[in-house]
C-alpha cells in the first residue's frame, strides 16, 4: 500500500519537472503558450496525467497536443530519472479546459443575474392574491351552542334537551 501523501508529492515533482522541461529543452516549434495546471499519478506509481493549457485557438491546442506526444520519451526519461523511482511513469497528456468551464459557469452566473433583477421587477409591482391578512379574525361570532363543553373537556351527561 502506498502512502497517499508520498504519491501527492510524486505528483507535484512530476508536475514541476515535465514544466521546467517544457520550457527550457523543449524547442518544438509546434509548442505553443502551454501552462502545465495538474499532474496525477496513480497509487502504484505507474502511470501519470498531466494536465495543461494553450493560449490559442483549436489548431493551436492540437499542434501543442503533437509536441507534447512527440517529446513524451525525453519527458519520461527526465521525470523518471528525477523521482528515483524503479519504474519510470508512463505520461499521458490531457487538454485541461479550466477557461472553457469558467466561461460556462460565469455565463450561467450572468442568466442567473438577470433572472433574479426580472423576479425582483415583478415582486415590486405585486399584489397579493387574496387578503393581505388571511389568518385575522374579523369577527367573534361562534358557531357553537352555549350550553356545549368547553374544547378539552368531555360533556358527561350528554346532549341536554
Amino acid at each position: 500500500m502506498t502512502d497517499p501523501a508520498r504519491v501527492r508529492r510524486h505528483a507535484e515533482r512530476v508536475r514541476e519537472l515535465v514544466a521546467s522541461v517544457v520550457r527550457t529543452q523543449i524547442k518544438d516549434p509546434r509548442l505553443g503558450m502551454i501552462t502545465i495546471t495538474d499532474s496525477r499519478i496513480t497509487a502504484d506509481l505507474r502511470d501519470a496525467t498531466v494536465f495543461y493549457t494553450v493560449l490559442g485557438d483549436a489548431a493551436a491546442e492540437a499542434d501543442t497536443k503533437a509536441a507534447l506526444d512527440s517529446a513524451n520519451g525525453l519527458l519520461r526519461s527526465t521525470v523518471g530519472k528525477a523521482l528515483g523511482l524503479r519504474h519510470s511513469p508512463t505520461l499521458t497528456f490531457v487538454l485541461d479546459n479550466v477557461q472553457e468551464h469558467a466561461k460556462h459557469i460565469d455565463d450561467l452566473l450572468t442568466v442567473a443575474r438577470t433572472a433574479d433583477a426580472e423576479v425582483q421587477r415583478l415582486a415590486a409591482n405585486a399584489e397579493y392574491a387574496g387578503d393581505a391578512e388571511p389568518y385575522r379574525a374579523d369577527d367573534d361570532t361562534d358557531d357553537d351552542p352555549v350550553d356545549a363543553a368547553p374544547a378539552g373537556k368531555p360533556d358527561l351527561d350528554g346532549p341536554r334537551r
